[in-house]
């Protein structure tokens, strides 16, 4: 890890925190790297949401970069960007920071760009129209 690239503060609003439990790790205390993009996606997917005002669905996740584990009794804080506005998708930028043993230092544990795409009331693609505000 470079400490150069590593921003020492999260970027971005707050969209969740969770406790990191003994369900969520191996045997070594490892939290599951599923638990984590599950954790993000569900972070992600509120934030979406506000700015697809209704109903989107999840269509890529790319670039996703571990850079350190997460143990038990961290907590993990998911953090969102709007990076870009399309038609009818748009791209977050999402970064999770763990809390060290819920009251300890916070450190960048990975990051990854999620694409939602906005959808009507039939599950089909509709444009997204996003206030400046919003932006």
């Amino acid at each position: 890890m470079n400490d150069n690239i590593t921003p020492k503060e999260p970027v971005g609003d707050l969209q969740l925190r969770v406790w990191a439990m003994p369900a969520d790790a191996n045997p070594y205390g490892d939290i599951f790297g599923g638990w984590v993009l599950a954790q993000m996606d569900t972070a992600g997917g509120i934030a979406a949401v506000k700015y697809a005002e209704g109903r989107i669905a999840t269509v890529a996740i790319e670039a996703m970069q571990f850079h350190q584990p997460i143990h038990i009794g961290d907590v993990l804080c998911v953090y969102t960007e709007l990076v870009r506005v399309g038609t009818t998708s748009f791209d977050l930028r999402l970064e999770a920071w763990a809390l060290r043993d819920a009251i300890g230092g916070l450190d960048k544990v990975t990051q990854g760009l999620f694409t939602y795409v906005a959808l009507d009331e039939t599950g089909r693609p509709r444009p997204v129209e996003l206030e400046p505000d919003k932006r």
